[in-house]
């Protein structure tokens, strides 16, 4: 039997869930409207998606913003993973600092962020002639606040491992290529996998930041949703909408199965 409290958590349960999902539910179901229309549905129709796929502007936000998403990407979890290293591997008292400044791209509010690259960015055109607003300032935008989030992952994964590993490798005469290769590379997979669908997921949905440092030829998704509703939410931003969720969607999906294979290793370990 289950006690008042438990079904009380159960409900409360529930009504979150249809707190935080329902909103998506109706964005999805509103893409397969038959009208042009978000306040009434009349019907299940595949139109919108067709007006998508044949609309070269929202082909190219959508170019943009998979090339955007893969190279910082790229950038970021390299850069990340040898700063994680870093930090775990001079862990001294003295630079306890660096996890602060680690932090303070994570905490610091989008706006914020965002006007300061663009002011960087546009000092930078003036004076020097160079990182004009376009693809290339946006991605080095996005490395910018990827790489905190992958060089924590890393950096706590380090820190779950027991350094006397580090001490047998040595031991066995491993030169440090082959200790990158055989020992850190995959002990740090799962960590480096997840830092991947992190940094993608957080490129893919950055609007704030994107806005700021974007040029006139590199309108991203979001950008091209925001500018799109200013005119009224229509079906074909509702479609947008939606293969930008069921995307995430997928991101978050790969990263929970790499994690259970991951923990079900551990175990037959």
């Amino acid at each position: 039997m289950k006690s008042p409290l438990e079904r009380a958590l159960r409900v409360f349960w529930l009504l979150l869930m249809v707190f935080l999902y329902a909103p998506l539910v109706v964005v999805v179901l509103f893409s397969f409207n038959s009208i042009n229309s978000s306040a009434r549905f009349a019907g299940f129709s595949l139109e919108w998606y067709q007006r998508l796929f044949s609309n070269d502007v929202i082909l190219s936000a959508l170019a943009n913003t998979a090339l955007l998403a893969v190279m910082s990407t790229l950038i970021a979890v390299v850069i990340g993973a040898l700063l994680g290293y870093g930090l775990y591997r001079y862990r001294a008292r003295r630079m306890a600092w660096l996890i602060w400044l680690i932090y303070l791209p994570v905490i610091m509010p989008d706006i914020v962020f965002g006007i300061s690259e663009m002011t960087f960015f546009i000092t930078l055109e003036r004076l020097f002639g160079v990182l004009s607003p376009g693809l290339g300032t946006m991605v080095i935008a996005h490395v910018t606040f990827q790489v905190p989030f992958v060089a924590l992952l890393i950096h706590a994964r380090l820190l779950a491992l027991d350094p006397q590993l580090f001490e047998a490798a040595q031991d066995l005469y491993a030169r440090p290529w082959q200790r990158l290769r055989f020992f850190l590379v995959p002990v740090l997979w799962p960590a480096i996998m997840a830092s991947v669908l992190l940094a993608l997921t957080l490129s893919i949905d950055d609007f704030v930041i994107s806005f700021f440092t974007a040029g006139p030829d590199s309108t991203t998704l979001p950008i091209y949703v925001w500018s799109a509703i200013k005119k009224g939410i229509t079906p074909e931003v509702n479609a947008i909408a939606t293969l930008m969720i069921g995307s995430v969607f997928v991101v978050a999906l790969i990263s929970l199965l790499l994690r259970r294979r991951s923990l079900t290793g551990r175990h037959l370990q």
